[in-house]
């Protein structure tokens, strides 16, 4: 039997609509999650069931090094400016392997951008400086 060794969490790629976006340096993404809802009818046994209520979807997180594109800034400045339906977006993660075939694609729904934070400066460190944007979505789905 082929032995199937787990993936990598160091090597990934994202496709964002319309937007040219070099490497990120780290992609969370967020939990999904169903409500279990209590219920019961008075003529039943003296416990309640469990039904499905709402499901959630965290949000996605994007890190990477600052450099002159501009592109994700524009992306949040829009929702700010009230553009929020056109700034709906889909993201594709993808996760692939050594030799750099995809093998796991999840793919984010509805994505638009709730929140964008350039890193602190310091003059005696000697990090790189990063930009965080987070993603609220309506769908997160796991597609190969």
């Amino acid at each position: 039997m082929a032995r199937k060794d787990p993936l990598r969490n160091m090597r990934f790629r994202l496709e964002i609509d319309g937007i040219q976006q070099a490497g990120f340096s780290e992609v969370a993404i967020g939990e999904i999650t169903t409500d279990a809802v209590d219920y019961r009818e008075g003529n039943e046994p003296a416990h309640v069931r469990k039904l499905s209520g709402l499901n959630k979807y965290g949000s996605i997180t994007l890190k990477w090094g600052v450099t002159d594109s501009t592109e994700l800034y524009k992306w949040h400045k829009d929702v700010i400016d009230g553009k929020l339906q056109s700034s709906r977006k889909q993201v594709a993660i993808i996760v692939v392997d050594e030799s750099g075939a995809d093998k796991a694609r999840y793919v984010v729904s509805e994505a638009w951008p709730i929140k964008y934070d350039p890193s602190d400066l310091n003059a005696k460190g000697n990090e790189v400086f990063i930009e965080v944007l987070e993603l609220a979505n309506e769908g997160v789905e796991r597609v190969a």
